[in-house]
């Protein structure tokens, strides 16, 4: 039975200890189970969620960091000499001059900003990483895409084939049935009939590999799309839809405007920019202000004699770079060696992207121009074994002329799935380079 729009597929295979009625997938069905049970497509988004945070946290070095603590510090006071002195040990000396009291209650919030070129530079650069993470994220959807529509369609051809090979094989037993006929009526001589035999043996054993094929196609495709190993499933075979191909024009435009690889390659460039102009900016001054506010004195109380105890200081902090080996300059070196790098790939990425633009498109074409010859050639070679073996039974062909023609449309049928196949796998080589031209 010949494939065709909407025809259901399933293969001989199926999960073992199911009784429950196989599950029908589509092409759209199959890319949004992909996604979800995708290693690599996870760890891409687990990494774009990484560089995310790590621009969140950039960012909280921009702005004023608030904490609050509460402390009690007692020092051994020093021992006085008079008697008077050490009945007044409370307001005594400590022994250590660092501290300020031998009883100290200290609860203060203190509000810290940093001002840093070098920290909004890293803020830029750990934006830049973000994207480039978010666009590895696209390659990843795109790859997964091409991925699961090769799986999918393999598997409908693999169908097909199983078709075509029980047409064969029942073409070559019918052919071995009229020459032993012929043969019992002395019309050919026995070799035809050993000719045949070989012939319907051969299709036999190609019966076999398809459905290894068959079996192999399944399995593949039931790895990309089940969290659980599953063969209980059947797709619907659209292979012979018609899929329109966008012009050149429409194809390099959204290449060039859409493509994950040359954003990647773009936004690691922007990265590398940002953390040389960070490194450059640690040979200048930095600065740092302080606000605390609250209570650091002898009693954990608002007021002490009559005293306020609760109040504020403020102080800022000048960093000036002198001296450190030489290491700035190396960071430096280094930034810049990475921004050259990378301007380096990113000049690559867009001559592949042209390249891959050009050679795909071609492929699409030629794919494409190529379905209609193969279309004539399945059914001219039907008919051409339909009228060997009229002929053959008439005396006027041998049997060498019957066996090609049998091998003759076995190949052309498969040549069509596997045009019709190829077809759609250029499609989603396509797309992973333009994403979905479609407005």
């Amino acid at each position: 039975m010949e494939a065709s729009h909407g025809q259901l597929t399933a293969g001989v295979a199926t999960q073992s200890g199911t009784g429950a009625a196989p599950e029908t997938i589509t092409l759209k069905d199959a890319l949004e189970r992909a996604r979800a049970n995708s290693v690599e497509y996870r760890a891409a988004q687990t990494e774009a969620g990484l560089r995310h945070e790590d621009k969140v946290i950039a960012r909280s070095t921009l702005l004023p960091n608030v904490n609050y603590r509460t402390e009690f510090i007692y020092t051994e006071p020093t021992q006085p000499s008079s008697a008077q002195a050490r009945q007044d040990v409370m307001g005594g000396t400590p022994r250590f001059v660092a501290n300020n009291a031998v009883h100290e209650y200290v609860a203060l919030g203190n509000a810290h900003q940093d001002v840093s070129g070098a920290l909004f530079e890293d803020y830029l650069r750990t934006s830049a990483l973000e994207a480039v993470a978010k666009a590895k994220t696209e390659i990843a959807r795109r790859g997964l895409v091409a991925t699961v529509v090769n799986n999918f369609y393999e598997l409908a051809v693999a169908q097909r084939k199983i078709a075509n090979i029980s047409r064969a094989v029942d073409e070559a037993n019918r052919f071995l049935d009229i020459s032993q006929k012929l043969e019992r009526g002395g019309e050919v001589a026995h070799a035809d009939v050993i000719k045949a035999q070989i012939q319907a043996n051969d299709r036999a054993r190609d019966g076999k590999e398809a459905e290894l094929a068959l079996n192999v196609a399944r399995i593949n495709l039931a790895v990309l799309l089940f969290k659980d190993f599953n063969l209980n499933y059947m797709i619907v075979d659209d292979l012979s839809t018609p899929e329109s191909l966008p012009t050149r024009d429409e194809v390099v435009a959204a290449g060039q405007k859409n493509n994950p690889d040359l954003a990647a390659a773009f936004h690691a460039l922007r990265a590398a920019g940002y953390e040389l102009v960070s490194a450059k900016f640690d040979y200048l001054p930095s600065l740092s202000f302080d606000y605390n506010y609250g209570l650091d004195a002898t009693h954990f109380a608002l007021r002490t004699d009559g005293l306020r105890n609760v109040g504020y200081s403020a102080s800022a902090q000048l960093n000036l770079p002198v001296w450190n080996w030489f290491a700035t300059s190396a960071r430096v070196k280094q930034a810049g060696l990475n921004r050259d790098q990378a301007q380096v790939e990113l000049n690559a990425a867009q001559k592949k992207l042209i390249g891959d633009l050009q050679t795909r498109y071609d492929e699409a074409v030629a794919s494409q121009q190529e379905l209609e010859l193969l279309r004539q050639s399945a059914q001219l070679a039907a008919d051409s074994l339909r009228l060997t073996t009229m002929r053959y039974q008439a005396g006027e062909s041998t049997v060498l002329e019957v066996v090609d023609a049998q091998n003759t449309l076995t190949t052309a049928r498969n040549a069509l799935d596997d045009g019709e196949l190829r077809y759609r796998v250029a499609l989603a080589g396509i797309q992973t380079l333009t994403g979905n031209w479609n407005p």
